[in-house]
C-alpha cells in the first residue's frame, strides 16, 4: 500500500501539518480514520498528559478497533486514538459531556455512550495518566511528518490564550 497522508489544522489560527498514517503499525485504527475523514471538532488542551491537544468525534468505525500500536508515553508528532465511554472522565472540563450531547442531545448520550478522542501531541515528556482513570492507553495511528514545529508553537499559544473558539481537523492531504 502507498504511503497516505492528511492535512491537521488549527483552522481559526490558520496552522497545518501534514501526518502519515502508520498503516503498517495501525492498520484497522488508519483504515476507521482515513474512511472518515474530514473529522473535525473543538480543540481542547490536556490536562493530565501534558502537551497534548485533542478533538471529540462520535464513533465512525463500523467496530471500535483494538488497542493495536498502544503507547501510554507519545512522543512529540503521534496522533492517537483513544475511546471514552461516557462513565469514563465523566468531568465536565474534558469536554467528553458536551461532545456526546452534540451527537443530538443527551439521549444520543445514553444510547451511544461512547465518544472518540483524536488527539496530537506536540512535545516531549508525556504520560498517558488520568487522575479520573488511571493508565489511558492510546492507539497510535499517524504521526506528523512535516509542520510540527509550527504546530508546537500553535498549541503553547492554545494553552496560553485559550481554545475558545478554535477547532482541530483532520483531512486527507
Amino acid at each position: 500500500m502507498a504511503d497516505r497522508f492528511l492535512e491537521v489544522s488549527l483552522d481559526k489560527r490558520g496552522v497545518s501539518c501534514t501526518a502519515k498514517l502508520l498503516d503498517d503499525r495501525a492498520p484497522i485504527t488508519c483504515a476507521a480514520v482515513w474512511n472518515a475523514l474530514p473529522l473535525s471538532g473543538d480543540v481542547y488542551h490536556a490536562k493530565y498528559a501534558r502537551n497534548e491537544i485533542y478533538t471529540l468525534v462520535p464513533p465512525f468505525a463500523p467496530e471500535e478497533p483494538p488497542l493495536e500500536n498502544p503507547t501510554i508515553t507519545p512522543i512529540p508528532g503521534d496522533l492517537c486514538y483513544f475511546t471514552f465511554s461516557n462513565t469514563q472522565l465523566a468531568t465536565s472540563s474534558y469536554g467528553y459531556e458536551a461532545a456526546a450531547e452534540q451527537q443530538g442531545g443527551k439521549a444520543a448520550h445514553i444510547e451511544r455512550n461512547t465518544v472518540i478522542d483524536l488527539a496530537l501531541f506536540y512535545e516531549r515528556n508525556n504520560l498517558l495518566i488520568n487522575g479520573d482513570a488511571g493508565w489511558v492507553p492510546g492507539i497510535v495511528w499517524g504521526t506528523i511528518v512535516e509542520g510540527l514545529d509550527e504546530m508546537a508553537e500553535a498549541c503553547q499559544d492554545l494553552w496560553r490564550a485559550g481554545a475558545l473558539g478554535e477547532s482541530l481537523a483532520f483531512r486527507r492531504a
